[in-house]
């Protein structure tokens, strides 16, 4: 399997407009949803199927009726890839079908 390429910061900067919501945080693109704490862990369950599909996983963090993902790509020395925004687009979709809403 090959490393995917870091990409640049005018790259993620790009891809970051094509996903309002998400945040760069370092070499990490970010998101926080709210909704019960009950439905947070469902969701993070969800994620972690869809993660564990696409062999690239997110940190979470959940707190009171608040869920944050937090995305990198470790194999590429904890750099931004497409793999982060192809994962934070899934996350988006299960987010939405569960009615997450924006922190």
């Amino acid at each position: 399997m090959s490393i995917p390429e870091p990409l640049t910061d005018e790259q993620i900067t790009q891809h970051l407009a094509d996903l309002p919501g998400w945040e760069r945080e370092g070499n990490a693109i970010t998101r926080t949803f709210k909704h019960s704490y009950h439905e947070t862990v469902h969701l993070a369950m969800y994620v972690a199927a869809k993660a564990r599909e696409v062999g690239h996983h997110p940190d979470i963090h959940i707190t009171w009726q608040r869920i944050r993902f937090a995305i990198t790509t470790h194999d590429a020395g904890h750099q931004i890839t497409t793999k982060d925004f192809e994962l934070a687009r899934h996350i988006e979709a299960i987010a939405a079908g569960h009615g997450a809403e924006p922190a």
